[in-house]
């Protein structure tokens, strides 16, 4: 009786820990078009900072004294919280420059999508971001 126990609670806290780790969002990811981002806690809220996979500079921001640099380092995620099953917050495209109302999904332990939305949510645009670890 006590192995059925033990085993059914190593199966428990397996399944628990599956989960929570499928619904979490930190760590390094790579978009679509092959960037690196890390995602991290960023006080009460979660952030991504593009860390590898480019050399384009942030040439279309809005402020012309931020046009020089790279891509690489800038956090394109910001202020994300959690609202159910997703988070929102606000996602900055360095390829036209403008910033979003932004979600994240966890679709699973290694899948992620974002979206990044206008006119309160009515015209989205997303992908998809596969763990790296």
């Amino acid at each position: 009786m006590r192995k059925v126990f033990v085993f059914a609670a190593a199966g428990a806290v397996l399944l628990l820990a599956g989960v929570a780790h499928a619904a979490g969002v930190e760590g390094l990811w790579r978009t679509e078009h092959g960037w690196r981002v890390k995602i991290y806690k960023c006080g009460a809220s979660w952030c991504g900072k593009v860390v590898g996979g480019t050399t384009m500079k942030d040439v279309h921001n809005p402020n012309p004294a931020f046009r020089k640099r790279s891509v690489v380092g800038i956090d394109i995620i910001r202020s994300m919280r959690k609202q159910g099953k997703r988070f929102k917050g606000k996602l900055y495209n360095p390829k036209d420059g403008n910033t979003y109302t932004g979600y994240i999904e966890p679709l699973s332990a290694n899948k992620l999508k974002l979206s990044g939305c206008v006119l309160g949510g009515l015209i989205c645009k997303g992908q998809t971001w596969t763990r790296i670890r």
